[in-house]
């Protein structure tokens, strides 16, 4: 295990893909706080609140910006007022209003029925419910949205670990790769030559042996592939490096996995002998698998 394998419980990596639910329930209704988010270049937020509470939006959008740096991030909010204990208020112009019209009525239609008590009651805006206590819900609210936002970046950083796992064992394989790449260069060169001498002898070409060593050297310095796997290796450290820092890292190692596979196609190009044919596959198959890790680290 490597020392950066070593100390993967203290990264504080996030993903961007997580959710969180936060509900509950007191004097004043029933509530619940719904995040979800999916990875995104920057951070986008959206918010689906009931009309009476849109003024907290801006709030809510700021306290989202202090805790998150990127990700698109749906935030949904159910809140049912509780109508136990509700007072009602009865308007009584609306009733007054309605009473003369009643009177008016009845001196045009004297037979006609007087409203009861139920149908003055029904009538429009005669009876109104006490406003909501905006402010008391609010904070309440506001409380409950601060413990999703907690719940939610727990289990970004849950993820987030997961995938950092994953991308140290696949630079641990990356590393392992290019060490036997690297070992086995002079054998390749070697077989190579043999090869080559082998099918002269076969097409009964006299051969000059300092000319052969010429051509030997001039493959072996067009096959040479040390400086792709040094800078393989300074790739892997610096994407060690980088998750090391505890910080937003997604962007720089999105570059870094660019890179990488920059350097595996080059070294797939110089290519001249199945094992590192096959060297180079693998590679690339490491960098694509760690790609898509990176894809949802914030």
């Amino acid at each position: 295990m490597t020392t950066q394998a070593a100390g993967k419980s203290k990264l504080n990596i996030n993903s961007m893909t997580a959710f969180a639910r936060v509900q509950g329930e007191n004097d004043l209704g029933d509530y619940a706080w719904e995040l979800r988010s999916v990875n995104h270049r920057y951070l986008e937020t959206q918010f689906k609140l009931p009309e009476k509470l849109r003024m907290l939006e801006p709030t809510l959008r700021e306290r989202m910006r202090s805790s998150v740096a990127r990700g698109k991030i749906e935030c949904s909010l159910h809140f049912k007022a509780k109508e136990a204990g509700q007072s009602f208020i009865i308007n009584e112009e609306k009733i007054a209003a309605l009473l003369d019209a009643v009177q008016s009525l009845h001196k045009t239609v004297p037979a006609a029925a007087p409203l009861t008590t139920y149908e003055i009651l029904q009538w429009p805006g005669v009876l109104q419910a006490s406003e909501l206590n905006l402010d008391a819900i609010s904070s309440h609210l506001l409380e409950s949205f601060d413990q999703a936002l907690l719940k939610l970046a727990e289990a970004r950083q849950g993820e987030g670990l997961r995938m950092a796992n994953v991308i140290y064992e696949r630079l641990d394989q990356i590393d392992s790769l290019c060490a036997d790449v690297k070992k086995s260069m002079p054998t390749i060169l070697a077989e190579h030559q043999q090869k080559i001498e082998a099918r002269l002898e076969q097409l009964q070409v006299e051969l000059d042996h300092d000319r052969l060593a010429q051509e030997i050297v001039m493959l072996a310095q067009k096959v040479d592939v040390a400086e792709e796997l040094d800078r393989l290796s300074a790739h892997t450290a610096e994407v060690r490096d980088t998750l090391d820092k505890n910080e937003p890292c997604g962007r720089r190692l999105d570059f870094l996995m660019q890179e990488l596979n920059r350097e595996a196609n080059t070294l797939g190009s110089k290519s001249i002998a199945t094992d590192s044919s096959q060297g180079a596959v693998n590679l690339k198959v490491l960098i694509e698998q760690m790609r898509e890790q990176v894809q949802n680290i914030e």
